[in-house]
Parts: structure tokens; sequence; C-alpha cells
């Protein structure tokens, strides 16, 4: 076996093992001191063996990429290849999301007493609303907010408000907003990877960011739409660094502005955002009202909601405090900081370990490198980068196969540098098949 390919299996194998021990140590912890709040720790699910709806079409849309997605990707023409893409991915999210059924897979998820929907009634006058919105943050003010709302800023509720102001209300809608736009993340890392790298890379990489077994938590929850936001605010900066447009650098700007207003933790998308900068640095030496561009764009929404009345800061400041109040001041430290990576290592899957193992050595021997491969590697570690950011924050200790969405479309890419892509696409949708039809996931 030639070494190269050993050292696949071992990241892959070492991978395994941490899942392993995270499983083990959390069952342990659990039944022992009930402090992790978690039933089948790592993950925040229920052990449910079952089939549902979903689940014949999520077995059709698997062996098709396996069998028909690295040669699809490598023929199809540039833009069919994207819409292709989507229209995969919508396949995959959705088919997974109806294993658990209509209500509980999708129309169910953004209902329950945690969730955005529950508070939609009383956004009336969103910018009275708005200006009261810190002082239901922390538990013991009047009408708390439920956890998921007082969690994040009110860009991520004013969402679901303003579907249901045109309309689409409920639960259902929701739901397939979530699973619709959360679908065009890979798009975005596509059209991303192409303009940084090459569009080779981006063609390899493609079948891994359609079947990923984040799609599990995609559909349906609301950072599924928070992961495509920031997906595509990097990717139009992606496109303004390489391209004869610089307009590309205030729409990504204003997708990066509205990212921060719909997750806290996703400020860390700068560290993206400055690679990606770095990676186009000629273009920004000529062109220098790119960056300017970007930011007067990332500006916006922040003015917005600010002459609104909110306050991100102290509603960050406040954040912390609840979160300490909660679960989150429970939960030991200790293991989620480590059990948060086996969660990452479930929502990209073993090729993915096998991939940022490849993109390592790239970067170590980056001189000898092809150009594009150097490049790809540099976005990837960038990403990784601000996943363990967040990971040594504190601020996300469990339910991170959900949160860190956002950030694991962007490890993903590294499964271009892979040979044999069919067996390792085997390895993902095994991966996510097994997760949701064995746990039943929730958040």
């Amino acid at each position: 076996m030639p070494r190269s390919r050993y050292a696949d299996l071992s990241a892959a194998s070492a991978a395994v093992l941490l899942v392993l021990a995270a499983v083990l140590v959390g069952r342990h912890l659990q039944d022992t001191y009930r402090t992790l709040f978690v039933h089948w720790a790592p993950v925040l699910a229920e052990w449910e063996p079952h089939l549902g709806p979903g689940t014949p079409a999520a077995v059709l849309v698997a062996v098709a990429v396996v069998a028909y997605g690295p040669s699809a990707a490598a023929r199809l023409p540039w833009r069919r290849l994207l819409l292709a893409a989507w229209a995969t991915a919508l396949a995959w999210t959705w088919s997974l999301a109806l294993v658990d059924g209509w209500q509980r897979g999708v129309a169910g998820r953004l209902t329950n007493r945690n969730e955005y929907l529950t508070v939609v009634g009383r956004f009336h006058d969103i910018p009275g609303t708005l200006r009261d919105f810190t002082h239901h943050i922390v538990i013991g003010t009047p009408d708390p907010w439920p956890a998921h709302v007082a969690g994040h800023p009110p860009a991520a509720t004013v969402t679901f408000v303003l579907l249901d102001r045109i309309g689409l209300r409920g639960g259902g809608w929701a739901g397939a907003w979530c699973i619709t736009v959360g679908a065009t993340a890979c798009v975005a890392v596509l059209v991303a990877v192409r303009a940084l790298a090459d569009e080779g890379l981006a063609r390899r990489a493609a079948p891994f960011l359609v079947a990923a077994p984040a799609a599990v938590w995609v559909g349906a929850s609301a950072d599924g739409y928070f992961a495509a936001v920031a997906a595509w605010s990097m990717a139009l900066l992606a496109l303004a660094v390489t391209a004869r447009s610089v307009a590309w650098a205030a729409g990504g700007g204003l997708l990066f502005g509205l990212t921060c207003y719909l997750s806290y933790g996703l400020t860390l998308f700068a560290l993206i955002g400055a690679t990606v900068l770095v990676l186009g640095r000629r273009r920004v030496r000529e062109r220098p009202v790119l960056p300017v561009l970007f930011l007067a764009g990332a500006a916006v929404v922040p003015v917005a909601f600010t002459l609104a009345g909110f306050d991100w800061w102290e509603g960050y400041r406040l954040l912390v405090t609840r979160y300490y109040q909660g679960v989150g001041g429970i939960r030991p430290y200790g293991y989620w900081v480590w059990a948060n990576l086996a969660c990452t290592v479930l929502i990209t899957g073993l090729a993915t370990a096998a991939g940022l193992r490849r993109a390592g050595a790239v970067l170590a021997r980056r001189s000898a490198a092809p150009p594009a491969d150097a490049r790809l590697a540099l976005l990837v570690a960038a990403a990784l980068l601000a996943l363990l950011a967040a990971d040594l924050s504190g601020m996300s200790k469990a339910e991170t196969e959900r949160i860190w969405l956002p950030f694991a479309m962007w490890l993903l890419p590294a499964c271009a540098f892979l040979p044999r892509p069919r067996a390792w696409l085997a390895a993902q949708v095994t991966l996510a098949l097994l997760l949701n039809h064995l746990l039943l996931t929730g958040w």
C-alpha cells in the first residue's frame, strides 16, 4: 500500500477512535454525573433505529452520487454543474429529513419550545421588539426569550417573522426555507474554490460537498440557513478578488454583516475572509477599493439594527450570562473541548479527516506543491482555525453538529485531494444514512 494511502487510512481511523472515545466517555459521564445533557453523547440525539418515507429516496441519491458523482462533476459544463450540485444537495437533504417524517423531520423542527417560531407573535412591532430585545435575554427577566432566540442576534428570528408576514407561516415553510437555502451552501463553496484555487479542485470537491453527512442537520435547522449566508459572503468576496467586477465585494460584505447578526459565533468568519483577501492580494493591491467596499457592505446590517435599537455588544454580553445560567454552565469543558471535534467528524465524515491530513501535507511542503493545491489547503486551514477558536472559547459545548455547520462546509473541500473518490464517497453517504436511521436527532 502506498505510504500516502496508509496515512489517509490512519487519519480516518484516528477519527473513528475519537468518535468512539467521545461516545464511551460521554456515556460514562452522563450515566454517572448527568452533566452532559445529551442522551447519546457526543450528539444531541436519541438512540431510535427507524425507517421513514425518505429512506428509499435517500438510498437512491446516495447510490447515484457514489456511482456517477465524480464523473458527472468532471464532465458537466460549470454552470450546469452548479445547478446539478444544488439540485442533488436538495434531494439528499430533503430525503434525509423525511426519514423522520414530515412533522418530526421538517415541520416540527423549528416549532419546539426553544425555537424561533414560538416568538413570532411577539414581533408584531419589529422596531419596538428590537429596542426591547436585550431586556429578555437573561433568565429572570420578564418573559425571557427561548434558548435559540436568546442565543442569537435578532436577524435570525426576524427572518422567520418576515416569512410569516409574507404568508409563509408555520414550521413547514420555515423548514423548507432552511433546507432550500441551506442546500445552496455547497454551490457557494464550489464558486469560492474555483475562484481561489482552480476549477479542477472544485470539480473534485463537488460530490463531497453535495453528499456531506452534514445534510442530516441542515434539514431542517436554522444553522443550515446560516451556513449558506456565511458561505455566499465568502464566495462573493472570492469573486471580487479574482474577477473584474469589484461590486462583488460590497455584496460579500453585506452578507457578512448579515452573518454576524444571524449568529454571534460566525464573526469568526472574519478569519476566512482575511484568508480570501490574502489569496487575492495581487488584485487587492491593484484595486485597494476592494476591502473598502467589503467593509462598507458589512456595515449596512449592523447600522440598520443599531438604528432600530439593538445593541450587538450588549446582546453578546448578556448571552454569555444566559449561557452560564443554563446547561452551558454545567456541561464540562474538559469533555466537550475534544468531544466537539468528534461531532465535527460526524458532520464532515471520514473522508474529510483524510483530506485534512493531505491538506496539512500540502502546507508542510507548500513551496513544492502546485499553487492551486496550496491555495486550497490554506483556505481549508483558515476554516479549521476558525472552528478551533470557537471550540476553545467554551461557548460551544455540545450541539456543535448543528452549530458548526457553517465551518464544516469549508472543511469538506479538503476531500478534493483524495484519490479513489468513490470509495471515500461511499464512506460518507454510509455514515449519513446510519446516523439518520439509527439516531433521532434533535436540537
